[in-house]
């Protein structure tokens, strides 16, 4: 006997979760064109110039996608967010550059900043908003 599982989601949530899956790509693809833009040495060294090239169309691709249905203010607040984390948090990992303590700090505010705005954005809030 066999059986099968049905997931049930509201519609809310399913047009939400596909924006915000584009908007963490976008993300992504932000921080590998930071860094292979540090790699490029301003443009000079083609290899990384054509792997810039690349994120940067993807991550253009992937937040006009998630602006479609999130906000423009906290799509691109959340997108240069995760940008500026992954860059500088990977930054020391690929080039000579330092992360301290205070740097640490203020990367983690953002983070706070992002995971709030995601929940503003959220649809049990947009639900309890409209009834109001």
């Amino acid at each position: 006997m066999t059986t099968t599982s049905q997931t049930v989601t509201s519609p809310g949530t399913e047009k939400k979760a596909g924006p915000w899956a584009a908007l963490l790509l976008a993300g992504a693809f932000e921080v590998g064109y930071a860094l292979s833009v540090n790699g490029s040495q301003g443009f000079t060294n083609p290899a990384w110039s054509i792997v810039a090239i690349v994120f940067f169309l993807f991550t253009l691709f992937f937040l006009s996608v998630a602006l479609k249905r999130i906000d423009v203010g906290i799509g691109y607040a959340v997108w240069a967010g995760i940008g500026a984390i992954g860059a500088a948090l990977l930054g020391p990992v690929f080039f000579d550059e330092t992360l301290t303590p205070l740097k640490g700090f203020w990367l983690a505010v953002i983070v706070t900043g992002v995971v709030w705005l995601k929940l503003a954005d959220s649809p049990k809030l947009e639900r309890a908003r409209a009834m109001n």
